[in-house]
């Protein structure tokens, strides 16, 4: 009896290992057994978690609906919007009515602007599901993206009336009628969500955010720190408080509640990053990398923590230690958005600018909506030379991105470059919008009037940047700039020495002290101010440059300015305007072979720079009649940045002089009208490329629009374009205007090298 009973047993016990194993092999339990796993994750909030055991359920059964829905959710927390999208879209293949992914997949599409895919889904939607007031508020979204606000305000009242208790439909509503230009009404809707959705932090800032839009920032403070003690640890309401303190120049308190939501949220990532965001927001590098240096090494798996380290370390330029970490983001991976965009960094700091396009081009083709990666493929591609692009670049960065603050000021300094003052004034106001707390906003839009001969308004930003900044010498040099162009030599004057009292190593400010005395013809006093400063501060290239500028330019002292340049390059060997400017010098008395000799081992010291070097060795070849070499350095320079305007300005010009191919001429010509589209050289050489091809009319639109720029830049009027255009007006049959300008031509320059063919020239017509 009791061997039948153990025999049983183990009957049994086989019985059950058996059934236990065939379960373990069941596909659907495994699959049901990571769903599970992923949901208990996902309400832990351990989204990165629950998103691998979503993933594991789905590669056993591609059908799972379920997992593709919730990998879609993970997702969307995670802020992964190339993943949610496709899941979402995924989903819905299985389960065609599958509505709240419908809804969730076409706000990821009005999000990226593709407002005629989410139309589909909310044309169904609204078929489908008429009483959801989730439909119809991002009915109301969709429409306002598309500009029709009466048909967006609409629908967002139609989802008020079917959810009189939701705060959505209150929040879409008091945005639409913020556009419309109803910020009472607006800000009632506003209060009215916030009500219902005390504890949501959505509804908090969006309230604190209208206060602060209309300059209510005692509102503004209180809304955000009753939201605060509702909900303490929320970071966005922390993070919310810290950039109001800062946008008023509120330094300590910003500061003070940054590190209160480092010791009150030390397990929440978006708590304890608040200060070092904050170091990096005002720019403070130091302290931002000290801070995420220790942020790094208490939080390892923190990936947020080690992509901001990352990019502080490349500010820093610590590319080494940057490429190390980023390459263990990319092993685990290769697509990550933000981690190619790290690596694009890299390479523009190793002066790797094509490896950095393709990267970038990369990061963007996985997350076409990256404004960041945009920011710097046009940053990239600038550097290569692709002017126009680089532009382009940009304005899609800050369209995707209207917060990306260095997007603006790249489009800054490219209107600036253009002498664009409405651009200026554009980017200049979208700056101060952003960082109202930091000067340069209003400097650029002070340049902007001033340029404009607005003065008041110039003044007025001008004070207003000496009261965000008061220690800057920014705008005590901007304050002498306002008086010097308005002719006030005494004013101005005050100003720059007051910006040098404050700045010794100002150059800036010491060149504002020279050029006051330089127009009042005090040229000895300029170079004694530089001497002076010198004296002061002897390890200054930048001053060096100036008195040897000063030398060369208004004493004709070729001497003086050689010794002062070669000092300047001793004390900083990559200060490229002292090596292209005693250049100039060595060529002016003869010394040409040794200016050579000096870029070429620029050249080899100074990679970064090389394209600028080469193109100068093409000029200094062209004074020598040396054409071969000349062509050789202007390509030289196309090959380190492919687009290089002033090389394939330089390099068309003589390839036509010299007979060459004209088609490759025009292509080059092209390139360089491309990249410099304000440049009265590029004009003429693009249209001196025409006329050798026979087409004339488009030569002569080209070299009168040469003239324009020109005259636009207030440049002295050039012989060569006049000779140019008459040329070009004689084959036309006009001979009066081909006359009138190879007129101007002598009158211009007497001696100009081709005057006989001028006067042979007019001698014919007449």
């Amino acid at each position: 009896m009791r061997r039948f009973s153990v025999l049983r047993l183990i009957l049994v016990l086989g019985m059950i290992a058996f059934l236990f194993s065939a379960c373990h092999r069941d596909p659907n339990v495994r699959k049901q057994k990571f769903f599970k796993s992923g949901q208990e994750y996902f309400a832990q909030e351990k989204y990165r978690e629950a998103a691998i055991q979503f993933q594991n359920a789905t590669q056993i059964d591609p059908h799972y609906a379920a997992a593709h829905y919730s990998l879609a959710q993970a997702y969307l927390k995670l802020q992964q919007w190339t993943g949610a999208y496709q899941e979402l879209a995924r989903t819905i293949d299985i389960e065609p009515n599958n509505f709240p992914a419908h809804l969730e997949i076409a706000q990821l599409l009005i999000a990226g602007n593709q407002l005629k895919q989410a139309h589909e889904h909310i044309d169904l939607l609204l078929e489908q599901q008429p009483n959801d007031f989730k439909v119809h508020n991002a009915a109301a979204t969709l429409l306002g993206a598309e500009g029709d606000l009466k048909g967006a305000t609409d629908e967002a009242q139609k989802a008020v009336a079917l959810a009189p208790q939701e705060y959505q439909p209150y929040m879409t509503l008091a945005l639409l009628q913020i556009r419309a230009g109803q910020p009472d009404t607006a800000g009632q809707n506003l209060k009215k969500a916030a009500e219902l959705a005390p504890t949501s932090p959505q509804t908090q800032l969006a309230l604190a955010g209208f206060y602060q839009s209309r300059r209510q920032f005692a509102e503004a403070e209180q809304q955000l720190k009753l939201a605060i003690a509702a909900s303490p640890k929320t970071p966005e309401l922390r993070a919310a408080l810290v950039k109001l303190y800062g946008g008023q120049g509120k330094k300590a308190e910003a500061e003070q509640v940054a590190q209160e939501a480092k010791r009150d949220m030390p397990d929440i990532s978006g708590g304890y990053r608040i200060l070092g965001d904050y170091y990096f927001a005002i720019g403070d590098f130091d302290r931002a990398t000290n801070e995420y240096a220790a942020l790094y090494h208490d939080h390892p798996d923190d990936i947020q923590v080690k992509k901001n380290y990352i990019q502080l370390l490349i500010l820093k330029n610590q590319v080494d230690d940057a490429a190390k970490l980023n390459d263990e983001i990319l092993k685990l991976n290769a697509n990550d958005p933000e981690a190619l965009v790290y690596r694009g960094q890299i390479l523009l700091r190793q002066d790797k600018s094509a490896d950095a396009i393709n990267t970038l081009q990369n990061a963007i083709k996985n997350d076409p909506n990256n404004g960041v990666a945009h920011y710097h493929l046009g940053t990239a591609l600038y550097q290569q030379g692709s002017i126009v692009q680089a532009e382009n670049e940009w304005r899609e960065a800050v369209r995707l991105r209207p917060d990306l603050v260095e997007g603006h000021r790249a489009l800054a300094q490219s209107a600036l470059r253009r002498a664009d003052m409405a651009a200026l004034e554009q980017s200049a106001n979208q700056i101060i919008n952003l960082q109202p707390g930091a000067p340069d906003g209003y400097l650029l839009r002070a340049g902007a009037s001033i340029n404009r001969h607005q003065y008041p308004k110039a003044e007025q930003d001008i004070r207003k940047a000496m009261s965000v900044a008061p220690q800057s010498t920014g705008p005590l040099v901007q304050m002498g700039n306002f008086n010097l162009i308005q002719k006030n030599y005494a004013e101005a004057g005050k100003w720059y020495q007051q910006a040098l009292d404050r700045d010794s190593h100002s150059v800036e400010a010491l060149n504002g002290v020279m050029s006051v005395y330089f127009l009042q013809k005090q040229d000895d006093k300029a170079i004694a101010a530089a001497n002076s400063q010198i004296a002061k501060v002897p390890d200054s290239s930048g001053f060096y440059d100036l008195l040897g500028t000063a030398l060369f330019n208004k004493k004709k002292d070729s001497a003086g300015s050689e010794a002062a340049f070669k000092k300047s390059l001793e004390l900083n060997p990559n200060n490229a305007d002292a090596l292209a400017k005693l250049g100039q010098v060595l060529v002016s008395r003869g010394g040409t072979d040794e200016a050579i000799a000096r870029y070429q081992q620029a050249v080899q010291q100074n990679s970064r720079a090389s394209g600028f070097y080469y193109v100068l060795l093409g000029e200094l070849y062209e004074t020598k009649q040396d054409y071969a070499n000349a062509k050789q350095m202007y390509q030289k320079a196309i090959a380190v940045r492919a687009n290089d305007a002033l090389a394939s300005n330089n390099l068309a010009y003589l390839m036509v002089q010299t007979g060459d191919n004209l088609d490759a001429a025009l292509a080059l010509a092209q390139t360089a009208r491309r990249g410099m589209a304000d440049s009265p050289n590029a004009a003429d050489t693009l249209g001196w490329v025409y006329y050798q091809k026979g087409s004339y009319r488009s030569a002569i639109d080209l070299f009168e629009e040469s003239l324009k720029l020109a005259e636009k830049a207030k440049t002295p009027d050039n012989p060569t374009v006049h000779y140019h255009l008459g040329l070009a007006y004689n084959k036309t049959g006009e001979f009066d205007l081909a006359k009138q300008h190879l007129q101007r031509v002598l009158k211009i320059n007497p001696q100009y090298h081709d005057a006989e063919e001028v006067k042979k020239l007019l001698s014919q017509i007449g």
